[in-house]
């Protein structure tokens, strides 16, 4: 179990909130998605969202919230989840999100030619593999972030290192029109 201190200044859209939360890892799951689903957490903008249960519930997505009368009102997956998914879990949900640091053009190839409920409604936010990896090494038990998104720049300080990358904010059917 790891634990996070987020110190959130998201000048872009005017978010400043700090949050702590628990991330448990699975055996098979790396730091790298760890990671992805941390900022998919602080970045995501939703107070009741909450962890899925995890990798062994293929159900369920990375991140979720529901609205009062339980309804599922959002779902965030991370990495590259297959377009089956992303159909049924729009079909569910008023909004589903992508954080990935995956390959556009695997990506593309894993969703052309699917169908996917309003693919052009699914946001995708995607980070450079060399800054998730970079991120990655420096998770411990404890982890203080500082996270600062200002003119689409992303920027996390740990500890005394600043580590950056410019996100690229697109959607489904974006990517697969490419």
């Amino acid at each position: 179990m790891r634990s996070f201190h987020l110190e959130l200044a998201n000048i872009d859209d005017n978010v400043y909130e700090t949050l702590k939360f628990r991330v448990a890892q699975h055996p098979s799951e790396n730091a790298d998605r760890v990671v992805v689903r941390v900022l998919a957490r602080a970045l995501s903008r939703d107070e009741n969202l909450e962890f899925g249960r995890g990798l062994d519930h293929t159900d369920e997505p990375a991140l979720w919230s529901h609205d009062d009368s339980g309804q599922l009102r959002l779902w965030v997956d991370v990495g590259a989840p297959a377009a089956s998914r992303l159909h049924r879990a729009h079909k569910h949900a008023e909004e589903v999100l992508v954080f990935t640091d995956k390959n556009l053009t695997g990506l593309q190839k894993e969703w052309r030619g699917q169908k996917i409920h309003r693919a052009d409604a699914i946001r995708v936010m995607v980070f450079t593999p060399a800054f998730i990896a970079e991120l990655a090494e420096t998770i411990e038990k404890q982890n203080p972030w500082n996270i600062t998104l200002h003119d689409g720049e992303l920027t996390v300080t740990v500890g005394e290192k600043s580590i950056g990358c410019s996100p690229q904010l697109t959607t489904v059917s974006a990517i697969v029109q490419s």
